[in-house]
């Protein structure tokens, strides 16, 4: 399973007994894999300032959690062309040991060895401190995803808009790039070259009629440039006098003339623009980390459907990945903030967990500090309810109310505000690594 449960009990003989016992049950019965969490001892403060950082804490643990998900499904919608790579790509880099700190490091194993960062979080500083530090890291984080992630969006939206006007029938996608300049008669003062969609059924009564719509049709003048499943576009050249007639008549005969007028420079600056957004668009991804596996050499192609256009260069096979943002050999920018930025959220947010635990352990079992803290990794679903039934028979005595509360969920705790549900005899955070879900 992919979650740890954050429990703290009392540090006493008693209770550390009782964590032991908690140990040997769940060992026994294989409920959990268990391992101490380390967190230092912080300036407390006074209990009302303590109050205070609690509620500021619960936010906190919401907005990062709800930031590093949005990070994980920006990194999903970027890899679009890699998506099976994209766990590989949520680490926390840059944690754990000083010498460790430019390996990767998946998520789990950076929970279960959690090492609080003292360079980045000062344990010394005041705790109301070390909270604003977290905030203020977490905000400007957020700040520069939303610009991030919009300006991105944006650059897939107009992609999007060019490349559903070149998908669709003849009647309504572009033709920039299936006609060419040699399919019209140009800088003519008297002749024009028209477009006709002629369904498949009709292409021989096309043949044998279209001379005769209209007067001052040019003999032999249509081609078949372009055909769908639904029919054919011909070229046909007239002079620029008979063009309404010949409209009128081509509708009475079920041919369609599409209003298309050949515009060199226009045509040429759709076909760039298409070039361009594919190129920046595939930059924010590009990587062969990503893309590959070390030693590969194939790379997955963007598909479009643009025909003079075809598929994007693909890149040239790089060197493995980079850790730091520094460097990233082969990744677009885009990709590479998000790995670098989802790992500094993700780091923040388990400092924020242990913070929390600290500060309702104080406040729960009182001063001077003295608790010691678990993480419990339950080894699958069905053994949750069991586990959570051992939980609270070792440490039922720290609050016997809350314990009954558990059993039955029509007593009410005195002056506390959480649903019962919520509230354990012991410290009780949960952290879900299941980002993607």
């Amino acid at each position: 399973m992919s979650e740890f449960w954050l429990i703290s009990a009392p540090g006493d003989k008693e209770n550390l007994q009782a964590l032991e016992r908690m140990n040997r049950v769940t060992s026994k019965s294989n409920l959990s894999y268990n391992t101490k969490f380390t967190i230092p001892d912080f300036k407390v403060g006074t209990l009302d300032s303590l109050v205070g950082l609690s509620d500021e804490l619960a936010k906190l643990d919401i907005f990062a959690e709800s930031l590093i998900r949005r990070m994980a499904q920006s990194v999903v919608e970027v890899m679009e062309d890699a998506k099976g790579k994209v766990q590989e790509n949520l680490l926390a880099n840059g944690g754990l040991k000083e010498k460790m700190k430019y390996l990767k490091i998946d998520l789990m194993s950076f929970v279960t060895h959690f090492e609080w960062d003292m360079a980045k979080y000062p344990a010394k500083q005041p705790l109301v401190s070390v909270v604003d530090t977290l905030a203020k890291q977490l905000a400007q984080i957020e700040t520069d995803l939303k610009s991030r992630t919009a300006a991105y969006n944006t650059l897939k939206t107009n992609l999007e808009n060019l490349e559903k006007k070149s998908m669709g029938n003849l009647f309504t996608r572009t033709l920039s790039d299936i006609v060419s300049k040699e399919d019209f008669v140009l800088d003519s003062e008297y002749l024009i070259t028209l477009l006709v969609i002629v369904p498949k059924p009709s292409y021989v009564q096309w043949q044998k009629t279209y001379e005769s719509l209209s007067d001052m049709v040019v003999p032999r003048s249509t081609k078949l440039i372009a055909e769908d499943k639904e029919g054919g576009l011909f070229t046909v050249t007239l002079f620029r006098k008979v063009i309404d007639d010949f409209k009128t008549k081509a509708k009475e005969n079920k041919f369609t003339v599409r209003e298309f007028y050949y515009d060199e420079k226009e045509i040429k600056r759709e076909r760039e623009e298409m070039t361009r957004l594919l190129s920046d668009k595939k930059q924010q991804y590009q990587t062969s980390c990503v893309a590959l596996k070390k030693g590969s050499s194939t790379f997955p192609d963007h598909k479009v459907k643009v025909t003079p256009l075809g598929n994007p260069d693909r890149p040239a096979a790089g060197q493995s990945d980079r850790e730091r943002e520094s460097e990233g050999e082969g990744e677009g920018p885009l990709l590479r903030w998000l790995k670098v930025n989802f790992s500094e959220a993700f780091i923040a947010w388990i400092h924020i967990k242990a913070l929390r635990v600290f500060v309702e352990s104080v406040l729960r079992y009182g001063l001077p500090v003295n608790f010691q803290a678990v993480l419990l990794r339950p080894h699958k679903k069905s053994c949750t309810k069991r586990l959570r039934e051992v939980l609270n028979s070792v440490f039922r005595h720290l609050d016997e109310v809350a314990a009954a509360s558990i059993l039955d969920a029509s007593v009410e705790i005195p002056g506390l505000q959480l649903s019962n549900q919520d509230y354990f005899p012991y410290v009780y955070f949960h952290i879900d690594l299941s980002l993607l879900d």
